[in-house]
């Protein structure tokens, strides 16, 4: 069965850091990603990472802030977000799929969903 579990969110003052870790069980995936979503507003795409780490992708928002790794042995990926805003406080999900490449923001092209882990940043 596979599963997608969430950990490291939590309260940061604005300009702060806060480490995401999402580790996967029960397969490999091509791709890795991370999406958000803020109360009121759409589910919006952050990250994601192809295969070892060859090929990362992020959003407009958070290049420069956010970086994305993967550690295939633990078959974990990570989102190591500096700088923090509040406008980035959402809820954070772990997505992981066979994405066609080119569609790697496209949320419904994930297959696997984690329940997600709430990041709060406060002005």
């Amino acid at each position: 069965q596979v599963q997608l579990v969430e950990s490291g969110g939590g309260l940061v003052q604005a300009g702060g850091s806060l480490r995401l870790s999402c580790a996967a069980s029960g397969r490999t995936f091509a791709i890795m990603g991370w999406f958000r979503q803020a109360p009121g507003k759409e589910r919006e795409f952050v990250a994601a990472i192809r295969g070892s780490g060859g090929s990362t992708y992020y959003a407009d928002s958070v290049k420069g802030r956010f970086t994305i790794s993967r550690d295939y042995v633990k078959n974990t990926v990570y989102l190591q977000m500096n700088s923090l805003k509040p406008e980035d406080t959402a809820v954070y999900y772990c997505a992981a799929g066979s994405v066609p490449w080119g569609r790697e923001v496209v949320a419904d092209r994930y297959d696997y969903w984690g329940q997600g882990t709430q990041v709060t940043v406060s002005s």
